[in-house]
């Protein structure tokens, strides 16, 4: 299953929620109409999402602070929901696992193509949102990670070879590296040279997991 599948499962009950005008919109109906608008590979407009949903944009504002904050909060729980989505999917244990969650989320994200969209169209301001090491993508991301080797820990007896914390910042520092590129070249998605080296890291061959 591509990521573009994933997201469109989970969007359609998401957006169907977006299109109405809800009596009272919620901070998480706001965060689905705009994931519903970047799916789509429209520029989010927090005007358009306010006037969807019948709230004021200083509300939207006053939850998310600015443009920005939306976007990365919205990116963030999409991530964190790909990483427990491909956890589930995946049938490994140990570092074998956390290898393959990676890889296949990864994978989803070097196929969307609305982030890429994202990416040409702003890049400058899409590769600080995502990558900004006190920003809600990157900060959410590595968490994600964190929990994912706590539970390959807790549940396959996964040694990792460096304390859990340094090395889901060490990962995602590795996605961002492979995943993206400076502004000026944009997307990138070297997701193969990339499992090399986070095998690497994780000590897959290593492993009995």
């Amino acid at each position: 299953m591509t990521y573009g599948t994933y997201a469109g499962r989970m969007a359609r009950g998401e957006t169907t929620r977006a299109r109405g005008r809800p009596a009272t919109a919620s901070p998480d109906a706001v965060l689905d109409a705009t994931l519903a608008s970047f799916r789509a590979g429209e520029r989010v407009d927090v005007y358009a999402i306010a006037a969807g949903l019948g709230v004021s944009r200083a509300s939207i504002y006053r939850w998310f602070g600015s443009r920005d904050g939306l976007l990365g909060a919205t990116l963030a729980r999409q991530l964190e929901r790909m990483v427990l989505a491909a956890d589930h999917r995946c049938r490994a244990r140990g570092a074998q696992r956390v290898s393959q969650v990676l890889d296949r989320t990864v994978r989803w994200l070097a196929e969307d193509a609305s982030l890429r969209t994202y990416f040409d169209n702003e890049s400058t301001a899409a590769l600080r949102l995502v990558t900004r090491s006190d920003g809600m993508v990157h900060q959410a991301t590595v968490a994600a990670l964190d929990k994912l080797i706590q539970r390959a820990q807790e549940q396959d007896g996964y040694r990792p070879p460096i304390d859990r914390e340094t090395l889901a910042y060490a990962l995602v520092r590795l996605v961002e590296a492979f995943l993206y590129n400076d502004a000026v070249a944009g997307f990138r998605g070297e997701v193969d040279r990339l499992r090399v080296v986070q095998e690497a890291l994780l000590g897959v061959t290593a492993s009995l997991g």
